[in-house]
């Protein structure tokens, strides 16, 4: 089986184990939320590890750079809505600073990649 390249990055496997560790939290969400902060945080999330992946693909740097930067947006989107739902009691302090700690390594390996990208 073909492995692309993408799937070398390890910013993008990171993100890839991102996205399921947020699932996980949102399990506990209400059920109120579903269509609301939960489907805006794992739809965020997916976008981090598919725009690393997509941006992978294009052919020159400043498309690559582009993608990567849409990555790094929604990662901090992400942790928006995560402070969001720490004050709204839905995830504990605990969580929401352990996701932090996650965040923190994603965004800087993304500020790396998109740093190294020459244009």
């Amino acid at each position: 089986m073909k492995t692309y390249s993408f799937e070398k990055l390890k910013v993008w496997q990171k993100s890839k184990q991102w996205v399921i560790h947020l699932y996980k939290l949102t399990e506990t969400f209400p059920r109120e939320e579903k269509y609301g902060l939960v489907s805006q945080l794992r739809r965020a999330s997916v976008s981090v590890s598919s725009n690393i992946a997509e941006g992978s693909s294009r052919k020159t740097p400043k498309d690559q750079r582009r993608f990567y930067i849409i990555s790094y947006s929604s990662m901090i989107e992400v942790l928006n809505q995560l402070l969001i739902a720490e004050e709204l009691c839905y995830i504990k302090n605990k969580d929401l600073q352990e996701s932090r700690v996650r965040i923190d390594e994603i965004l800087a390996m993304l500020d790396a990649l998109t740093k190294s990208l020459r244009i």
